[in-house]
């Protein structure tokens, strides 16, 4: 396992008068992937946002955010070192931009290409080697608000690796896809990992924890409850208590499910 390049300590988030996140610490070494699990409302998209910088977390003179080593970063910077895919950037992706705009765009973190963004020739050899890898390529010219959810997933994959980012950020990145497209999300997961991304995984579908997912950290209102092992921490008892009702977990070749 590579050096620690993400560290939180005592991070809290207060929205309303109501703490989204409570007093977190949480950390990441490189190569190292993590899922993070638990109800909705938990925390996990906040935690995620924390991570991003989309958030900030309440001034606490015990509180720390280091990223890659760094407690301070430009945004289009710290971009550089992290792909993002989640729901929320998905629905505000859903335009008439072509796949291959969508794509180009991870380079200025915006939705689509204006008028004043200049594509260099590495700049347009990146995007195209980030779409042949998705197998994204034959949907470069398509308008990503025609395209399936499966198909417009991996043209946000493809956004997401332009700048050849250290660590991918997955949030519920499996919404609304059928089985076909979530088995194909898995094996881009599972390519990832190849490349020696960092996975950071918040997900309420159990079935998109890769089996090189080793960590899972269950989050409930706004807390880390359990941190560990994926095989210590995915049981019927934890999950159970976590979600407030019976939950039966099944596993089969290194992939957990779970119903109640």
């Amino acid at each position: 396992m590579g050096k620690q390049i993400i560290e939180l300590a005592h991070a809290t988030v207060r929205r309303l008068g109501t703490n989204i996140l409570d007093d977190i610490s949480f950390s990441v070494n490189e190569g190292e992937h993590v899922a993070i699990i638990g109800p909705n409302g938990a925390g996990k998209s906040t935690l995620v946002q924390v991570i991003s910088e989309e958030i900030h977390p309440l001034y606490n003179p015990l509180s720390k955010r280091l990223l890659f080593g760094k407690d301070h970063w430009e945004v289009l910077e710290l971009r550089k070192n992290l792909g993002i895919v989640s729901q929320s950037l998905q629905f505000l992706c859903n335009s008439s931009y072509s796949g291959w705009e969508i794509t180009a765009s991870g380079f200025f973190s915006s939705i689509g290409l204006d008028f004043h963004h200049r594509i260099t020739t590495e700049q347009a050899t990146k995007i195209e080697e980030s779409l042949r890898f998705f197998d994204a390529w034959k949907l470069r010219d398509k308008q990503i608000n025609r395209l399936s959810s499966g198909e417009a997933r991996r043209i946000l994959l493809s956004r997401a690796c332009v700048h050849d980012p250290k660590v991918m950020l997955l949030d519920e990145a499996v919404a609304n896809l059928d089985f076909p497209s979530r088995h194909q999300y898995r094996k881009e997961l599972q390519l990832l990992d190849k490349k020696g991304k960092t996975i950071i995984l918040a997900t309420h579908e159990l079935s998109e924890i890769i089996p090189e997912i080793e960590r899972v950290i269950v989050m409930k209102q706004g807390k880390i409850i359990q941190d560990g092992p994926k095989t210590e921490i995915i049981r019927e008892d934890i999950l159970s208590d976590i979600y407030g009702a019976k939950v039966f977990v099944d596993q089969r070749e290194g992939l957990f499910t779970a119903w109640c």
